[in-house]
């Protein structure tokens, strides 16, 4: 049955997002296993009102897409060529309404974000640093390639992020006219000196934009496509990587205008803009230092007079939110433990709450705009994503045609209560197998911090451990979302504080209900959930009997000076003499499985390398009877923060649940072949 469910799982049609235009198209991506099971393809499906239409096929993966009313689909993908190999660079390529996908245009590094408006194509590219046109980009790059230089020069910070190093080339945005007739438009033949190879004909040519100084961090387009929201990462003192946003012109050559400059306690995003271009959404955030808990709170901007106010004060959730028409702003984002779509004018005090909320057990994505309607993902704790619509008026939430596969789950959901250290109610989800019990249990600690066990997820899903037999608790503790400011600010400056106390208290009530095993528990968590497995290790005996942690901190002051995240060590000064894991490895002597990925650049493999070698040499626990340790690392040469290869899941889960079978259960579950 466990067999079967991971294979269900990893197996899934999955919806990655929805992009929609005004007009109303509505187009999923849409990751499925390629033929051998081994690894997973994007494509792109278009939902009508009562069914879905494959747009593309074949083993090439989607990358960025826009959609034109005319029904044409722009997108990049890395497709075969005639020597039957997969190019280097994504391509840009053009699929009319009917008709084969055609190229429009290649770079080298290929193409980013793409986003059409009113027959204009914006494109986020990296370009060589000394290159300032596509031609002298293609030449300086051939001649790096040729002398095989993969040093890079840095002149700030991060060097990489997450699972990618960053570097040489620079990212900026480029703009290019679209034919008006772009499945009959004749690329121009190059013009070329005799002798030299002719470079292939581009049916579209690129500009490079001028950004102002820093690095880009993100960008919207204005409606009618005559400038760009942009959002630019510039240092301050003490503050690296601090959100500044402008307004860039995509059709003259006027100036950029810095629209919000930040300070060294918040920084600014920008977002969507109003329909009739005179307003803009931002994100104002408070940094979470060493007096200052993380905030975020959205404004609207005037571009007319620089003026800027809270949307909506009176609601205190951090919310995704965009414009459904000059006077209507619409925005989702996480309801304790749930999720909630609220609709409001751009002066109200407060919003009113079109789906979603305290009844129901759904969370819903960002929200999107397709012919008046509301566009959105949802998921619960048990349900997959799925795409719907919501009636901006009534709140009418319409099931639209569904291109991802419908998983059944195992058990049954409900919700445990506790009262935390200081009084604060605090909640979880609880999955249990069907029957009586009482059911062995595994406590999942969620990441983020900033985050909330709301809605469905393919790494940490608890249909394999609910098929095997074992009851799972999905805690929200203090740093949770979805709670309020309040709740943040609970556990923010005590990492090991507030949130391990809630998760306590969660977890005795739900070994106090009659159906779950006391004696029988387990506890794992990946990222900051990792941190909390680490903590909790060194803090509870014996009380589980493992501890899974999945990328996972261990020395949060050495954290600090090698993560990719540049607030990280700012946040924590006065925190790590208290809060740091690797202190009490002389307290952990329940075995321990570590997983880390090598290219993880979130929380480095230091990480996991510096936790294992401590497991090994200072912790308490036990050795087998033949002087063998009882802890296990799971390492993963090439995988980053979170473990996306096909094969390499099905490892993760195996393992896991093999680890949990022997400690737990005393039972033993095979090894996976595949390990080796």
């Amino acid at each position: 049955m466990t067999a079967e469910s991971i294979t269900e799982l990893l197996d899934a049609n999955r919806l990655n997002g929805l992009i929609t235009t005004r007009g109303g198209r509505i187009v999923a991506l849409v990751s499925r296993p390629n033929d051998a099971h081994n690894a997973y393809r994007t494509g792109l499906v278009e939902i009508e009102s009562r069914s879905f239409i494959p747009l593309t096929r074949g083993d090439a993966s989607v990358g960025s897409v826009a959609l034109l009313e005319d029904g044409t689909t722009l997108f990049t993908a890395k497709r075969v060529g005639e020597d039957g190999k997969e190019s280097d660079d994504a391509q840009l390529w053009a699929l009319p309404s009917r008709g084969e996908a055609r190229e429009l245009a290649s770079r080298p590094g290929g193409f980013g974000g793409l986003v059409a408006r009113s027959g204009r194509l914006v494109a986020e590219v990296s370009v060589h640093s000394q290159a300032d046109d596509e031609e002298s980009h293609a030449k300086l790059s051939a001649e790096r390639s040729e002398a095989k230089v993969s040093a890079v020069l840095h002149a700030g910070f991060p060097v990489r992020q997450w699972n990618a190093d960053l570097g040489p080339a620079r990212r900026t945005l480029a703009v290019a006219d679209l034919p008006e007739d772009i499945a009959g438009a004749i690329a121009p033949t190059p013009e070329v000196a005799d002798g030299d190879d002719a470079p292939k004909p581009q049916l579209i040519r690129f500009r490079h934009l001028t950004l102002p100084a820093g690095t880009l961090r993100d960008w919207t387009v204005a409606p009618d496509g005559t400038f760009a929201i942009v959002t630019m990462a510039i240092d301050l003192p003490g503050m690296l990587g601090s959100g500044q946003v402008y307004r860039v012109d995509l059709v003259g050559d006027d100036e950029a205008r810095a629209l919000l400059t930040p300070t060294e306690t918040h920084d600014f995003h920008g977002g969507s803009v109003s329909p009739d271009g005179t307003r803009v959404l931002v994100s104002r955030t408070a940094q979470w230092t060493r007096t200052q808990s993380l905030a975020d709170r959205v404004q609207v901007l005037d571009l007319t007079d620089g003026s800027t106010a809270d949307l909506w004060p009176d609601l205190d959730r951090w919310i995704a939110a965009e414009w459904v028409d000059d006077d209507t702003i619409v925005a989702s984002g996480d309801d304790g433990g749930r999720g909630a779509v609220w609709v409001g004018g751009p002066s109200d005090a407060a919003p009113r709450l079109l789906a979603g909320g305290p009844e129901q057990d759904l969370s819903f994505g960002a929200p999107s705009i397709a012919d008046g309607s509301v566009v959105l993902l949802a998921s619960g704790i048990d349900v997959a994503p799925h795409p719907v619509s919501v009636d901006p008026s009534e709140g009418t939430v319409t099931e639209l045609p569904n291109p991802g596969t419908v998983l059944a789950a195992p058990g049954r959901l409900r919700e445990v209560h506790a009262v935390g250290v200081d009084g604060t109610p605090v909640r979880a989800w609880l999955r249990t197998p069907d029957g009586d019990g009482p059911h062995p249990l595994v406590v999942f600690a969620h990441g983020g911090p900033w985050g909330s066990w709301n809605a469905w997820t393919y790494r940490w899903n608890p249909n394999p451990f609910v098929a095997a037999g074992y009851a799972v608790l999905l805690p929200d503790p203090a740093i949770s979302t979805g709670y309020g400011q309040a709740m943040i600010e609970r556990g923010q400056h005590e990492l090991g504080g507030a949130p391990f106390t809630d998760i306590m208290a969660l977890t005795d009530a739900a070994i106090a209900e009659p159906d779950i095993d006391a004696e029988r528990t387990a506890f794992a968590g990946g990222s900051y959930g990792g941190y909390m497995a680490n903590w909790v290790a060194g803090h509870t005996g014996d009380r589980f009997r493992c501890i899974v942690t999945h990328a996972s901190l261990w020395d949060t002051e050495i954290m600090g000076r090698t993560t990719d995240n540049d607030g990280w060590s700012r946040s924590m000064v006065d925190q790590n003499a208290l809060y740091s894991p690797d202190a009490f490895v002389a307290d952990i002597t329940v075995p321990m499985l570590v997983i880390h990925g090598d290219r993880d650049y979130r929380v480095p493999i230091a990480q996991g390398h510096a936790l294992w070698y401590d497991l090994l040499t200072r912790s308490a626990t036990p050795k087998n009877a033949d002087g063998s340790t009882r802890h296990r690392f799971l390492y993963f040469p090439d995988e980053g923060h979170w473990i996306l290869g096909r094969g390499n899941a099905q490892v993760w889960y195996e393992t896991f649940l093999g680890f949990l079978d022997e400690h737990v259960l005393g039972t033993d579950r095979p090894r996976p072949a595949t390990l080796g």
